[in-house]
């Protein structure tokens, strides 16, 4: 017998969590904002933004956080419930061939640093003659905590990407970019779709205690706990780090797991199964960031 999606906006992974932290009555409020339609507002950001974060499974099962890039406008909503974007990953990015199947389940964010502006789309994939078609199944935004405030700068020429330099643990030169870093995207999965969220923090809020781990506090949210829903029922995960003045990305793809504290604080730990490093991944420079007032000290 084939499954059901959950009612609602959430899961039994979700619900789980919510529970264990005591803030069910505060998701099911934040819960009333996630939609399928594609609201006019929703539509005009989208259609501003020269990225897209899109999270899913590769072919092979591992879960990845991708890049994709266009001039404003390569991202459009289409239909009430449906979005097209204009190219796709590059022909080396892990998820292009899973993207180049129908009805692949995947998540997005468009993250705006110049306006500290995010939104969420999770959906279902299909190649178009011109890039990909989403569905949407759940569209929301969120609130600008922990979002660096960047300006995009003029005067860098689109080029192509590198080929990506794949491994199974990270160099001294990655450890050393994740742990300078104030900003990462995170793809997880459930039993019915995917969804890419986003973490940021002061430099260092990521620690690599060694080249197969990666270490972050998870900061009080909005109590929706799609993500650590998601981890709770399948650990499968993928992480997106952006060098935001040259455009390199590092794509990683493992587990996570995370750990519950007396004191109510949760740690995710991150454990390295799978790495690629493309440089000019992005054709965009951006400015050094404003951190975030939110950013615990």
């Amino acid at each position: 017998m084939a499954s059901h999606a959950p009612e609602g906006p959430y899961h039994h992974g979700s619900r789980t969590v919510q529970d264990l932290v005591g803030v069910r009555d505060m998701a099911d409020h934040v819960g009333r904002s996630i939609g399928q339609g594609i609201r006019p507002v929703a539509a005009a950001f989208l259609e501003l933004q020269p990225m897209l974060v899109l999270g899913g499974a590769d072919t092979e099962g591992a879960v990845w956080a991708s890049l994709l890039t266009g001039a404003p406008g390569f991202v459009r909503a289409t239909g009430p419930q449906q979005i097209s974007i204009r190219g796709g990953p590059h022909a080396g990015d892990p998820l292009a061939r899973s993207l180049a199947r129908e009805g692949t389940p995947v998540g997005t964010i468009a993250l705006d640093p110049r306006t500290r502006r995010r939104m969420r789309l999770n959906g279902r994939a299909r190649p178009t003659p011109r890039g990909l078609a989403i569905e949407a199944d759940q569209v929301f935004s969120n609130c600008p905590k922990y979002l660096q405030k960047r300006d995009l700068l003029e005067g860098k020429a689109p080029g192509r990407p590198a080929s990506p330099r794949h491994g199974v643990k990270l160099t001294g030169d990655q450890r050393a970019f994740i742990a300078a870093a104030d900003t990462f995207f995170l793809a997880t999965v459930h039993e019915h779709g995917a969804d890419a969220s986003h973490r940021g923090g002061n430099p260092g809020f990521v620690e690599v205690p060694s080249p197969y781990e990666l270490v972050w506090r998870d900061y009080p949210g909005n109590s929706m706990f799609l993500t650590l829903g998601n981890l709770a029922t399948d650990p499968r995960a993928g992480l997106l780090f952006l060098d935001w003045a040259t455009g390199t990305t590092l794509q990683l793809s493992g587990t996570a797991r995370t750990e519950y504290a007396a004191d109510g604080s949760r740690t995710v730990r991150f454990t390295v199964e799978r790495t690629a490093e493309t440089l000019g991944a992005s054709p965009y420079a951006w400015s050094p960031p404003e951190y975030s007032p939110a950013n615990p000290q």
